[in-house]
């Protein structure tokens, strides 16, 4: 229960509103076991923004599995070197979409403005990506995104897993994931950013 209470502590309060049991469940979770990522008080993080603010839903696979890297936002670090790969490919297509350059790792600007930036899968096991797929993190995200989606949110959604939850959504824009294994296979090019602010009344500035 300590575990629970401190990692929804920051949680909006409207999402425990709409989703109290979901929450409770998805907090039982974290103690599945030791040694993940991101930290406890950071795994919910996402959801700190009041739903009713949220404009684009980022879906993304699951956080960083390297120690110190995720930090509660889908494909976000707290650093602005040595940026994880598919952070990186991310940044390519932004400046050749749009002519923005960033450094910085750290997405909560992004936050800030309405993007949802959420894994399907929350935590991770350190050093084991996708270590902790169908433990029931998806069962729990696919729910949000649905009411997100339902609520008028555009959905950008970043590889297989991401796309399968194109039906939900009236406008989204689709590619393949940024990582290495697959950006040239669809990424690069596709101009994730213009295509979503053009279906925004109020463009990200991204």
């Amino acid at each position: 229960m300590a575990v629970s209470t401190h990692a929804l502590s920051k949680v909006h309060p409207t999402w425990l509103a709409l989703f109290p049991t979901q929450f409770a469940q998805a907090a039982t979770y974290l103690e599945i076991a030791d040694n993940f990522a991101p930290s406890i008080d950071k795994v919910f993080k996402v959801f700190e923004t009041d739903p009713a603010l949220i404009k684009v839903v980022l879906v993304g696979q699951d956080p960083y599995p390297t120690l110190g890297d995720a930090n509660g936002l889908a494909f976000s670090v707290n650093r602005n070197y040595d940026l994880p790969k598919s952070l990186q490919n991310l940044y390519k297509e932004l400046e050749s979409d749009l002519g923005i350059i960033r450094t910085s790792g750290d997405l909560s600007d992004w936050q800030a403005q309405g993007v949802f930036l959420i894994n399907r899968v929350l935590t991770v096991p350190i050093g084991n990506s996708n270590g902790h797929k169908q433990i029931g993190w998806e069962s729990f995200t696919e729910e949000i995104i649905r009411y997100l989606a339902q609520q008028g949110a555009v959905g950008l959604l970043l590889g297989n897993s991401a796309k399968a939850l194109a039906p939900y959504f009236k406008e989204f824009v689709a590619a393949t994931h940024p990582s290495p294994l697959s950006a040239y296979r669809g990424f690069f090019g596709s101009k994730i950013f213009s295509n979503v602010n053009s279906k925004l009344a109020t463009p990200i500035n991204w």
